[in-house]
């Protein structure tokens, strides 16, 4: 029996010509590849609160884990009616500050960016100077259909400001232990952004690392540039998701080059996909080389993005000034970046009351409290000029 998945496979795999069945292979012998790891489930906790050692252990080895059914159908619900809201509040096109309404839209009034479009079906990254020269290679870039629009949607940076749904997932409280048995209890916060990946035209994201601060540091390691969250709402395949290369976040900075030469094409051998159903978050390092087709399939893909990471990988630090610019780190920077968790963990408490709220040590120690109303709302504009980028 045919299912949706195997049509997506089918449809991506035609627009890559010769390659089509080479195409149609990786895909489906990724997603086979991918679902006999052992790396995924539940979030547990041991009796003392730590994150469950064989989750931590696997994490480890592969360099991502799949923790299921963490949002519920109602959070689900919220972020898709905040979705919908936002999609009808964004601006014509790139360069316009309006919508199709003639309202101002959204972002307009920001100094710091925050929605970016691309071409249909393009890799808009692939192969240029942006963040660094990270993404090295060109991904294919498929014949969008005729009545395809000339730009569309494809990251909203400063996401948090925009959505309070998503505001309520970053505060959720066993995300944020996650990151405490994995960043310690001073973690710190990164970015946070809403990843775009429309059917038809959902640009691809060309195979790269995060991270490049601290590639030569004598302190390397596995963990040291942080990790994404990556929260699904409708769910990612082999066709609309991202792709990760397992355990290559160990060994440092990569040659992609090298690694599409020898796989023969960007077809990366060993790499499968992150599929996931909606409600599932994957936490993904940052080290890890990972990258997205464009999505020629019929589902869509909306990811709610956020990381963390250690303190000792931030304070004293100059930024890289991929998502913010360059400024040193200092210890009253983090504090008030971290406001943001204060915020959040104050917007889910009264959106979900009967939940435990989760309890941040530094704003603990600060003997800050955060309450999310009126006044918080006006101050998280902008609030992503502060993310913390290494």
């Amino acid at each position: 029996m045919t299912t949706n998945i195997d049509l997506s496979i089918n449809a991506c795999a035609a627009h890559y010509g010769e390659d089509e069945v080479a195409m149609r292979n990786y895909l489906q012998n990724g997603q086979k590849a991918a679902l006999k790891l052992k790396n995924r489930g539940p979030i547990k906790f041991d009796d003392k609160g730590n994150l469950d050692q064989e989750i931590l252990a696997a994490y480890s080895e592969y360099g991502f884990y799949i923790f299921e059914n963490v949002l519920n159908e109602d959070e689900l619900i919220d972020i898709k009616a905040d979705l919908d809201a936002m999609r009808e509040s964004f601006p014509l096109g790139p360069d316009s500050k309006v919508t199709k309404s003639g309202d101002v839209a959204l972002g307009a009034e920001c100094k710091a960016p925050n929605l970016i479009w691309s071409r249909p079906l393009a890799d808009p990254l692939g192969g240029t100077a942006i963040a660094n020269g990270r993404h090295q290679v060109k991904l294919f870039e498929p014949k969008p259909a005729e009545d395809a629009p000339q730009a569309a949607p494809f990251v909203l940076l400063g996401s948090l400001q925009f959505s309070e749904s998503c505001l309520r997932v970053y505060g959720h409280p066993q995300l944020l232990k996650v990151a405490e048995s994995v960043n310690g209890a001073d973690f710190a916060p990164f970015h946070e952004c809403l990843f775009i990946k429309d059917p038809g035209v959902g640009a691809a994201v060309s195979w790269h690392q995060d991270g490049d601060t601290h590639w030569n540091s004598d302190v390397f390691d596995e963990g040291i540039h942080g990790f994404n969250f990556m929260a699904q709402v409708y769910g990612s395949t082999c066709v609309n998701g991202v792709w990760v290369l397992p355990g290559s976040h160990k060994v440092g900075r990569m040659d992609i080059k090298k690694l599409v030469e020898e796989s023969g094409s960007e077809r990366l051998q060993g790499a499968v996909p992150l599929i996931c159903n909606p409600g599932d978050v994957v936490i993904c390092n940052r080290q890890i080389v990972h990258g997205s087709f464009a999505n020629t399939g019929f589902e869509p893909r909306v990811t709610v993005n956020f990381g963390f990471h250690r303190r000792t990988s931030v304070l004293g630090i100059t930024g890289s000034g991929i998502h913010c610019a360059a400024k040193e780190y200092n210890k009253e920077l983090i504090e008030h970046r971290s406001r943001v968790i204060g915020y959040a963990i104050d917007a889910r408490k009264q959106r979900f009351p009967a939940e435990n709220s989760y309890n941040y040590q530094p704003l603990n120690d600060a003997g800050k409290v955060y309450v999310w109303d009126k006044t918080a709302k006006n101050d998280m504009q902008d609030y992503n000029l502060e993310d913390l980028s290494i």
